[in-house]
């Protein structure tokens, strides 16, 4: 499905990220020195499209780990509006992140899916992502965690659109992802089912209409947080 083609420009760009913004399309942050390092791989969904930085799910996720006793620095993200799991790795080799991490999230797919492109070659595209971010996380691919796609199809964005195919084909890039992930001996975890609540709890959606609220960031950083926690537990070899 290319959905792309039939959609009105300004639309395609919400999720493409073609219309200029302020500040917010291209990140990477941390302090150094801490004793463990936290990176962020993504699109919009990392970057936090919709809310205030310190709502951004890594973010939240750092301080849950920091309250349960674990030294984390501020996470370091890479991400951009509109990215596809191409455009991050090209992403990586420009700001290239210096150094190895204790913990690394990889969660990108959903610009690939709404442009039309198939899964064989988003298939691809990720296992050389997952390669990268698993030298990142020096040589471990166990500390690489992979999440899964939300469905945007039940946001207000999407109206008028074919719900039921757009989720059909999350559904098909996750299964992809999924499979990658596992390939890679890296962690899975799945919140597409907390993105597909907020068809009945507006309140899971920012202002924007498509990008998560804070409110389901925190749901994003719940889910994540007790694998990041055994993760970072396991002494560093």
């Amino acid at each position: 499905m290319r959905l792309a083609g039939r959609l009105p420009w300004v639309a395609m760009c919400m999720i493409a990220g073609c219309l200029p913004r302020q500040g917010r399309n291209l990140e990477v942050s941390g302090a150094q020195g801490a004793a463990l390092r936290y990176l962020a791989l993504g699109d919009s969904y990392t970057i936090g499209e919709g809310v205030a930085p310190g709502e951004r799910w890594p973010v939240q996720l750092a301080a849950r780990l920091a309250r349960e006793g674990l030294e984390v620095a501020a996470p370091e993200i890479v991400a951009r509006t509109g990215w596809t799991a191409a455009e991050l790795e090209a992403g990586v080799d420009a700001r290239r992140p210096i150094g190895t991490f204790a913990l690394v999230t990889l969660m990108v797919g959903v610009n690939d899916q709404y442009r039309g492109q198939d899964t064989t070659a988003y298939r691809r595209q990720l296992a050389r992502l997952l390669a990268r971010a698993t030298d990142l996380a020096g040589g471990r691919a166990d500390r690489v965690i992979v999440m899964s796609i939300p469905d945007w199809g039940v946001t207000p964005f999407a109206s008028g659109r074919d719900r039921a195919e757009i989720a059909a084909e999350i559904d098909r890039f996750n299964d992809a992802a999924r499979d990658e992930a596992a390939r890679a001996g890296s962690r899975w975890i799945d919140i597409t089912p907390v993105s597909r609540r907020a068809a009945r709890e507006p309140g899971l959606i920012a202002g924007d209409g498509l990008h998560p609220s804070r409110a389901m960031y925190a749901e994003w950083a719940d889910l994540v947080a007790p694998t990041a926690i055994a993760i970072l537990r396991v002494p560093r070899r």
